[in-house]
């Protein structure tokens, strides 16, 4: 669901097959995150560390045409709740090492919903300044469905995990 009362942020939510502490240990390893990703944007994390508070940085490779093709993300962790939430801040390294945001970010709250959690994803651009929303072509960068289709994903990959599916 797109919150209307913020044009800047989307927000989906959808029941997981899997208890809070599962669903946060899966997200909060960078070398899962392709598998959340409906298309092939995010590609594998470089240093594949589990994530293990605010501050940290987890570099991941990725790929879209648009942006030249491929490129590394510096994703800085803003939110690390264990088994609540989870967020981060996508960045770029500069010229002098020092990290770049475009403005966005991404967030999973996790609440117990009988046997599974109620995930809800957030992705805001308010902080997105209008250059950088110019270079990219507007913002939002993804459709809600897109969201959608990330939480399916997630589910789907932590069923393939329970059950010893291949991933």
């Amino acid at each position: 669901m797109h919150d209307i009362n913020d044009p800047e942020r989307l927000s989906v939510s959808r029941t997981v097959s899997a208890p809070p502490s599962t669903v946060f240990a899966f997200l909060a390893d960078p070398s899962n995150h392709h598998r959340t990703e409906p298309t092939d944007w995010v590609r594998d994390a470089i240093e594949p560390t589990p994530i293990t508070g605010p501050g940290q940085v987890f570099p991941m490779n990725m790929y879209i045409e648009q942006a030249g093709g491929h490129y590394v993300i510096h994703n800085l962790v803003t939110v690390f709740q264990p088994n609540r939430a989870i967020g981060w801040l996508p960045t770029t390294v500069n010229d002098d090492g020092v990290l770049e945001a475009g403005g966005w970010w991404w967030r999973y709250d996790l609440a117990e919903d009988g046997d599974g959690t109620r995930v809800t994803l957030t992705y805001d651009w308010t902080d997105t300044p209008s250059f950088v929303r110019d270079q990219i072509g507007g913002m939002p960068a993804v459709p809600t469905e897109f969201l959608e289709r990330s939480l399916a994903s997630l589910d789907a990959a932590i069923v393939e995990d329970r059950e010893g599916l291949p991933a």
